[in-house]
């Protein structure tokens, strides 16, 4: 999500920051700015990985613990005929 407003626009003051980015989009051979980009989407990706594995699947959980259950029985002659368990 693009925000172009002028209270959402980010000025980089700090020159080593500066130069890198520039850095970066020269090897890139795209701008500054799909550079700073870059690296912050990198960044979250990273941090995100560190995450266990418990944290990762924690929202796939609660989304699953979210739906009601319908009360039915599963079919077990079904289900390892699928597996090819017969």
């Amino acid at each position: 999500m693009h925000m172009n407003t002028v209270s959402s626009m980010l000025q980089i003051r700090n020159r080593r920051v500066v130069e890198l980015a520039a850095k970066l989009a020269a090897v890139r051979h795209s701008t500054k700015t799909d550079a700073v980009l870059t690296a912050l989407e990198n960044e979250l990706t990273r941090i995100e990985r560190e995450k266990s594995l418990a944290e990762r699947i924690k929202p796939i959980q609660e989304r699953i613990a979210a739906v009601p259950l319908t009360g039915l029985e599963a079919d077990k002659d079904f289900f390892d005929d699928l597996r090819g368990d017969t």
